[in-house]
């Protein structure tokens, strides 16, 4: 059984522009996530799908397998359900670890750890996918969803509610294609804190995420 991790990137970028590629601490996004996940023991190799012959071309050099994706799935236009279905029928493994380069700040640790954990625990759960702790008063069409306004706890009292942040999920290749997901029908939601769970979307989120990984040696 062969397990491989699968890294998504393509051309494109709306609101941060070339963010995969452009300088992120002497280095860049792309570079960073594929030397963390060549460094992983338990993955068999890592797989990069893209529409970006630079960027293919980049982690071809650093070692790593590649696959060119077709403009149709690359597009804005396109449902994420077409693109994981079509990603996993092009994906040379049996389980696939989908890591995000836009979570610069998650742990190789952590990595191993969730890997170890899907393995062990495959007949319980069909993916493992990383989610962060919200602890927020949270209102939907003007009333409170998560807790009485006529008895407010304590932030801290409010019901663990846990938000996919996508940094990393572990599904097995037929069951990606069968779900057109990497969340399976039985997840189990695997936690992380908030600065691991950092997902670069903005301007600010770049700085950010580039200034704690220059900073803090344990999430390089």
């Amino acid at each position: 059984m062969k397990i491989k991790a699968l890294v998504a990137v393509r051309s494109g970028s709306q609101r941060v522009q070339n963010k995969n590629v452009r300088p992120f601490a002497e280095s860049s996004l792309l570079e960073i996530k594929l030397r963390q996940l060549l460094s992983i023991r338990s993955l068999d190799g890592v797989v990069v799908n893209s529409n970006d012959d630079k960027m293919l071309e980049a982690a071809a050099r650093m070692g790593c397998e590649t696959v060119k994706r077709d403009e149709y799935f690359a597009s804005n236009s396109v449902s994420m359900s077409e693109v994981y279905k079509n990603m996993a029928e092009n994906f040379d493994g049996d389980i696939v670890v989908y890591a995000n380069v836009t979570n610069p700040l998650l742990r190789s640790l952590t990595i191993e750890n969730a890997i170890n954990t899907y393995m062990m625990r495959s007949e319980d759960y069909d993916s493992l996918n990383s989610a962060h702790l919200i602890k927020e008063f949270m209102f939907r069409d003007g009333k409170p969803i998560n807790y009485d306004l006529g008895r407010q706890p304590r932030s801290q009292d409010l019901p663990d509610i846990y938000a996919l942040n996508f940094a990393l999920n572990i599904i097995e290749r037929d069951r990606m294609i069968e779900c057109k997901n990497v969340v399976g029908k039985s997840p189990l939601i695997w936690g992380i804190d908030e600065i691991e769970a950092t997902d670069i979307d903005n301007p600010i989120d770049f700085e950010f995420a580039e200034y704690v990984y220059r900073t803090h040696r344990e999430y390089q």
